[in-house]
């Protein structure tokens, strides 16, 4: 227990200096990328000069850029991300009230995306050159091809406006219906747990789209990685020994074979989320989505320095966990890394 809690803690330790490099980034540009937050939260687009140096100097602009950034690593070390000058909340208070919207619909399209890629993948691997195995391909190459904003508008048009099987895509919840009490801030969840069996389906029409859209998204390179690794297992020496040996097709497959094919699943899984990340925030904005990507969008429009720092930098913290724990994943399957 002791060595896995030290090699967790060199794994976070080796992290520092890229979560640095990420703070010290986003407070440049931030800085100096064109436009004033000043100018743009003043009460008109006439403002005078006298209103516009006030709100700078309330928002700390009035300063030198190293004396902000100290002001900020002062503020970092206590925990402290700044105020947003949108909602006039501390961003700390904005990002976890909004995070588990986000987290909800990351969760259940990578979900959606890893139950639906791996058989896909392997039965395409298992019959190379099949009408499947070309099925599989096109829809690999159209998942990356097609944007996500393209296609979670075309499911809006499809399901919402000609079938009008999907609820309207404007939030997480029916308007006419009264959220649960928030426990997980998970919205099934929660409305499970309350045993509120209109909002849970309420939620889950809700989530299905925007879900669907990212899960085409990303299901695309796990089909390609894992029809790619089948392939190259199913060819191997110890596959053809544990034939020679009379072993069942079931066996070979699912034991042999797909247990060394998920490995480099594993390892692309890491890089699957945080490309999820980035999609989100299309996602999100034609959804309607209140998670964090469609805060950092608001943001970045209203020149709120501070909370898209907070933004980026729970990013940065979300993919250094993501990385630790596939890590840990890749010593449970296998052997030879708890070894090394």
């Amino acid at each position: 227990m002791r060595s896995f809690l030290a090699a967790v803690g060199r794994r976070l330790a080796s992290a520092l200096p890229a979560v640095a490099g990420v703070v010290v980034v986003t407070f440049v540009l931030m800085r100096v990328l064109p436009g004033d937050p000043a100018s743009l939260l003043a009460s008109s687009p006439t403002a005078g000069e006298a209103e516009v140096a006030e709100i700078r100097g309330r928002l700390g602009l009035d300063k030198s850029i190293p004396t902000q950034f100290l002001i900020y690593l002062e503020g970092l070390a206590r925990g402290d991300l700044g105020r947003s000058v949108m909602t006039g909340q501390p961003v700390a208070a904005d990002l976890a009230q909004r995070l588990p919207a986000s987290l909800e619909l990351v969760v259940t399209a990578f979900a959606l995306a890893l139950v639906t890629a791996l058989p896909l993948g392997v039965m395409a691997a298992l019959r190379p050159g099949s009408v499947l195995d070309h099925a599989v391909r096109l829809v690999a190459t159209l998942g990356v091809a097609v944007p996500t904003f393209v296609t979670g508008l075309l499911l809006v048009y499809v399901f919402y406006y000609l079938l009008g099987w999907a609820p309207d895509p404007t939030g997480r919840l029916d308007i006419f219906l009264t959220p649960p009490e928030p426990v997980t801030g998970l919205l099934l969840v929660d409305a499970t747990l309350a045993g509120n069996g209109a909002a849970v389906r309420s939620a889950a029409g809700h989530l299905v789209l925007p879900a669907v859209t990212l899960a085409l998204f990303v299901m695309a390179p796990l089909l390609r990685i894992t029809r790619t690794s089948m392939l190259g297992v199913m060819g191997s020496d110890f596959i053809r020994a544990a034939r020679a040996a009379g072993l069942s097709r079931w066996r070979v497959v699912a034991v042999y074979g797909l247990g060394n094919a998920l490995l480099p699943v594993l390892t692309a899984s890491g890089l699957v989320v945080s490309m999820m990340l980035g999609a989100s925030v299309l996602v999100e904005t034609v959804f309607a989505w209140p998670g964090i990507a469609s805060y950092s969008v608001d943001a970045m429009m209203a020149g709120d320095f501070a909370a898209v720092q907070g933004f980026v930098l729970l990013m940065a913290g979300i993919y250094v966990v993501v990385n630790l724990a596939i890590d840990l994943l890749y010593g449970v399957l296998d052997p030879r890394v708890r070894l090394a």
